[in-house]
Formats: structure tokens, sequence, C-alpha cells
């Protein structure tokens, strides 16, 4: 192998594929970075073998074309402390490389590429669909917080994605809340769904900017390829089936409470100083146009109230939640205004951004109550 680069434009490829290198493996090859050089283009690959993040960049000159694994650590490390200029990569000996620069160079150890384990995507009978990247990238930075961690039901450590013909739901549920976000912007020729674990899911927030246009979305029974731009990320899927989330939706809760979202997010936070801390219970006593939001602690002898002008419709209602569970969906909505839809105190409740706000129709969200 023997190739000049930028050093910024690698350390940057580095950076966006290190997300899949393990911080411990019982496969060493895998804290590694698989280096193929070909057609003037040097494809980086990192995996877990759950996990695999493949990316390709230009080479400024590509003498001898090869394939290596070169340590992932150590090669990010020295190209964190280089200013951007050009670097050359070259193999010295059947064991290691050297990695010069305008004022030195570096002589590192590599691994046969042979030594690699094969990354198996999707098969031939995979769908496809496309994503654009702003819906994705909200999509599931909307859920994955609400996502479990239950190892007797492993469908619920995933965003479930329900793909229609008019429009698709990303779903996530930890049993005690549950959020979905729909948009119409990904429409299939046919029904399809599959349960992406909130890990990778993570990964791809992360990695996918919302200005990358599309993302394109190959998946199986077994595994799901995300494509976009020069990189893929190839994951395995959550095996299992996801619960009947629409059938849990409250469609008649009668009693609602309109309240600007920001407002009710900073008084939940203030009241919350004083609950219990193993509980983390607050209560909420509706009246027509109030709310009153209250909280204690009998074992310290706290306790905090505090009353907030609303728009409120209905009986009068008093309803207990877990403060760190509203907090939760409180601060991952974007809206200005919301509506919260009660039926009684032993019932879920229905939070969803106001009608007069655009993503209406996106998210909506589910909170079970705690006994008074």
């Amino acid at each position: 192998m023997n190739l000049t680069i930028s050093s910024t434009n690698l350390l940057k490829a580095l950076m966006d594929v290190s997300k899949a290198i393990p911080s411990k493996s019982p496969l060493p090859i895998l804290e590694n970075f698989l280096f193929v050089l070909k057609d003037g283009k040097l494809e980086i690959t990192a995996s877990d073998s759950e996990l695999t993040l493949r990316t390709s960049i230009e080479v400024e000159n590509c003498q001898e074309e090869d394939s290596i694994a070169v340590p992932a650590r150590h090669m990010m490390d020295l190209l964190k402390e280089l200013p951007d200029q050009p670097v050359g990569i070259k193999t010295i000996s059947d064991s290691s490389f050297e990695c010069s620069w305008a004022s030195g160079n570096s002589v590192l150890p590599f691994f046969p590429a042979s030594d690699y384990p094969e990354i198996k995507s999707t098969g031939d009978n995979a769908l496809k669909v496309t994503f654009p990247a702003e819906s994705l990238v909200e999509g599931i930075q909307s859920t994955v917080y609400a996502t479990a961690d239950d190892e007797i039901r492993p469908a619920m450590n995933g965003i479930f994605f329900d793909i229609d013909l008019e429009s698709t739901t990303l779903v996530a549920s930890d049993s005690h809340k549950l959020i979905c976000y729909t948009t119409k912007d990904v429409q299939a020729t046919e029904k399809a769904s599959f349960i992406l674990h909130k890990k990778p899911a993570a990964v791809l927030r992360a990695i996918v900017g919302k200005d990358a246009g599309n993302v394109e979305i190959a998946f199986d029974s077994a595994t799901a390829q995300f494509t976009f731009g020069s990189t893929t990320m190839i994951c395995r899927l959550v095996v299992g089936k996801y619960p009947k989330y629409r059938d849990v939706i409250p469609t008649a809760n009668a009693n609602i409470l309109q309240i600007d979202r920001q407002l009710l997010l900073n008084t939940v936070k203030r009241v919350a100083v004083c609950a219990n801390k193993g509980s983390n219970h607050i209560k909420f006593t509706l009246k027509e146009g109030q709310l009153e939001i209250t909280a204690q602690d009998l074992g310290f002898a706290l306790a905090a109230y505090e009353k907030v002008l609303c728009n409120y419709a209905g009986d009068e209602l008093s309803i207990g939640f877990k403060s760190t569970f509203l907090t939760e969906i409180l601060s991952n909505m974007s809206c200005n205004s919301l509506v919260i839809k009660f039926a009684d105190a032993r019932r879920a409740a229905l939070i969803l951004p106001s009608e007069e706000e655009a993503e209406t129709e996106k998210v909506c969200g589910i909170l079970m109550p705690i006994m008074i």
C-alpha cells in the first residue's frame, strides 16, 4: 500500500466510522480499521461484529493498491496531533507501515486484511425505502430516549419502524411511556417493518447530517443497511414481534389541557426538586383554567407547590406522574404549545403538539400515571 491523503479528510473519515470500534473485543482484529485502497479511493471499515460502519474517501496519490488492518487508537491519536497537511501511508514490511508528514514520520504495525471477519450485508430479497435524512434524524431523536433495557422482551430495546403505503411511523416504548413519530415523507409499495436496536439508532443519529439528502435503507429479516453519501452502516436487527402499539393510544380522553411546553417543563423541574428521590412522584391537580403541581418527600420534610395558569377544559382531576418520564418527553418535543388529554387518574395521558403547531401530526406521547 502506498498513498498520499489529506490528514484532515482522513481523520474525519476515521472519526465517522470509529463509533463501531469496540472498546474491548474477544476478536482483537476488530480493534483495527480495515483499509482497502482501490481505484483511487481508500475504503475504511470499522466493526464490532454487530454494527459495521464503512466510508470511502478520494486519495491524492495512489501508487500501490492493497488491503491492511491498522490499529484504530494509534492511528486516530496520531492524526489528531497533526495540522492539516498531506500524509503518506506506505507499507514497509510484511507487518508494519510508515505514516509520514512534512516534518517527520511514524512506524506502526498492521495486520493482514484476511484476518478481518467478512461483513455480511442484506440478502437479495431485501426491501428498500428512501428516507429523507432530516426526517430520519428527527424521528430517531424524538423516540430513542423512550426505548427500554429489557432482557426478557428484547423487541422493546429498539425503535420500531412501521412502514406503510401512505406514511412511516417510528415507535419506542419502555412500558411506562410510548412515543410515536410519523412522517409522510417515506412511503412504500408494500407494508413492512423492522426493529432497530437503540445503539445503532444513536450512532445513525450522530453521523447522519440533516443536510445529507436521502438515506437509502435496505433490510431483510435479520440485517439492515443504511447508505448516505459515501458512508454505509450495516447492523443486525432486533428479532421479535413488536406489540400492537396503536391499540394503546387513547382516543377518547375528554379532559384537555393546553399549555406552553417550556413553561410546563420548567415548572415540573422546579417542583421535582422536592420529590421523593426513589419515586420522583409529582401530582397534577387540574381545575378550569388552572394547573397545580405539587411534590413532597416526607422522609426529609421537603415539599414544593406551584400554580400555573393554563387552558383546561374538563372535570376536576388529580393525577400523579413520574417527573423524570414527563421531563424526558417535554424536553424531546420541539413545539411551543402542547396539549395533554386525560381520561381519569388511572389511565394514560396523551401528549401531543397543539393544533396550531406545524408538527401536530408528527409526534405523540403516552405517559402512564402513578397512583396517588
